[in-house]
C-alpha cells in the first residue's frame, strides 16, 4: 500500500458524548449514527473512548433500569490511543493490533478532529489499483511464449 495518510481517510467531526451521558442515550446515538464508538470529551479535551462492546457488557443495550442510572465515564476507556492527520495508514494499523483496537480519535494538538477506523483502512486498501494478473506459470519463472495466430 502507497503512503497513505489518516487525514485522507478518517471520518471527519465525529460523533462525541460527553464523561455524564447516561448509557442509555450513548446506546441509542450509536444506533441512531451507526457508528460503533464515540470519543468522551469534557471541556474541550479528549478523557475517554465508550464503545459498543462496553455498553454491551454494562447491559445498556436493553430497557435495564440500573444502565439508565450510569454514566459513560463509569464505562470508558480512559488513556486512549491516538494518532494524527499525518500518521500513515500502516502505522494506524499497527497501532490498532498492537492495542487491539478497532478505531482510533485523530487528533490534531489537543483538538479531535476525527475517528480512523479499520472499515477506514479496508476502504483505502480496495480503493487501490489491482495490479494486472500475471500470466499462467510466469510465478514459476517459466518462459512465455507469444501465440502465434492465422496473421502472424
Amino acid at each position: 500500500m502507497e503512503k497513505r495518510l489518516v487525514g485522507d481517510w478518517m471520518t471527519h467531526n465525529p460523533v462525541i458524548v460527553l464523561p455524564s451521558t447516561p448509557l442509555p442515550d450513548a446506546y441509542a446515538l450509536m444506533q441512531e449514527r451507526r457508528v460503533c464508538r464515540l470519543p468522551v470529551m469534557d471541556g474541550g479535551r479528549l478523557v475517554g473512548i465508550v464503545t459498543l462492546g462496553d455498553l454491551r457488557q454494562a447491559n445498556a443495550t436493553t430497557d435495564n433500569p440500573e444502565a439508565a442510572k450510569m454514566r459513560v465515564e463509569l464505562v470508558m476507556t480512559e488513556n486512549v490511543v491516538t494518532v494524527t492527520p499525518q500518521t500513515s495508514l500502516r502505522e494506524a494499523a499497527k497501532l490498532m493490533i498492537k492495542h487491539k483496537v478497532s478505531g482510533l480519535p485523530v487528533m490534531d494538538g489537543s483538538e479531535l478532529v476525527g475517528m480512523i477506523t479499520e472499515s477506514d483502512i479496508f476502504r483505502a486498501l480496495m480503493a487501490e489499483e489491482e495490479p494486472e494478473p500475471a500470466p499462467a506459470g510466469a510465478e514459476r519463472g517459466e518462459k512465455q511464449i507469444p501465440l502465434l495466430t492465422a496473421e502472424g
